[in-house]
């Protein structure tokens, strides 16, 4: 599985503004409210007021503090000058020359419970909703990153670097995905495996492997249509596989191990890892017998 998976434009916009905020944005993430102004008043310069009130909603809207806490959009600094009475936002240069923004940066994450990525349990509880996600869902990677991102600003994380996200969500898949296919590939009995590994052999004087013919179902309702479903039930029975335990694999798993098996070239399936083999196999009989079980009862 691809640790770096992000494309370059993905990487870019990482962690830092896209444009400038929607009105809509503005209005959710870049209103000061009481507690906000509590924290702003007893700042006497105008750059100190205006300078943490820009790290402040960053971190709200970003999940992330910026290197440059004054490189953000145009709308962003009149929107916030204007809430405080800020006239000049040309006092910014001053707040990013100076120092103390760095202690703005503890002092905002101090009062509003912002932790770091690696802190605890937080991390923990991150790893958990990922494996959770991973596990019932077969979601691409890169929504599973989008989602992750939308869950640590939400849990006040701040966001890693984009390769440490990037390698903790393939690390997670990965383990999700491996455990996925050691529990199925336990299910069926040493002969039943031996039974599914005959799907990937070509039998003496034919063309083609009995997994070809089983994975070309019929793509209509039809007299002839439910004979070959009947036949391509049969055949598949032969393999005693209907009555095994399969309620705890997630739908949507099954059927994605299913998918591969019906596209992917015999060669490549034969090359997978024993247990990834076995349960893609396993997957793919399963789905054929409901699928032409549905066809042969309309």
């Amino acid at each position: 599985m691809p640790v770096e998976f992000l494309a370059a434009e993905q990487r870019s916009r990482y962690g830092c503004y896209a444009g400038e905020p929607s009105p809509e944005q503005l209005v959710l993430y870049f209103h000061l409210d009481d507690r906000d102004r509590a924290l702003l008043e007893p700042r006497r310069h105008a750059h100190t007021r205006l300078g943490l009130a820009l790290q402040l909603c960053t971190v709200r809207f970003l999940g992330t503090f910026l290197s440059d806490p004054t490189d953000v959009p145009h709308n962003v600094v009149l929107t916030l000058a204007s809430q405080l009475n800020i006239a000049d936002v040309t006092v910014l240069s001053r707040y990013r020359e100076g120092e103390m923004r760095y202690d703005h940066v503890h002092e905002i994450m101090a009062e509003y419970g912002y932790q770091d990525f690696a802190s605890q349990p937080e991390h923990f509880r991150f790893l958990r909703w990922l494996y959770t996600r991973a596990w019932w869902s077969e979601e691409r990677l890169t929504v599973l990153f989008d989602l992750a991102m939308a869950h640590l600003i939400d849990r006040k994380v701040l966001l890693p670097g984009v390769s440490v996200l990037e390698r903790a969500i393939s690390s997670v898949r990965e383990h999700a995905s491996r455990r996925l296919w050691q529990l199925l590939a336990a299910i069926p009995t040493p002969p039943q495996r031996a039974l599914l590994e005959t799907l990937l052999e070509v039998p003496a004087g034919e063309r083609q492997t009995p997994l070809d013919r089983l994975r070309r179902g019929p793509t209509r309702v039809s007299g002839p249509a439910l004979v070959d479903a009947l036949h391509r039930v049969e055949a598949i029975r032969l393999f005693e596989m209907e009555h095994l335990g399969l309620s705890f694999v997630p739908r949507g798993r099954l059927k994605a191990l299913a998918r591969h098996a019906t596209t992917a070239l015999f060669q490549h399936l034969r090359n997978l890892a024993h247990d990834r083999r076995i349960a893609t196999l396993l997957a793919f009989t399963s789905t054929v017998i409901s699928s032409s079980l549905l066809i042969s009862c309309r």
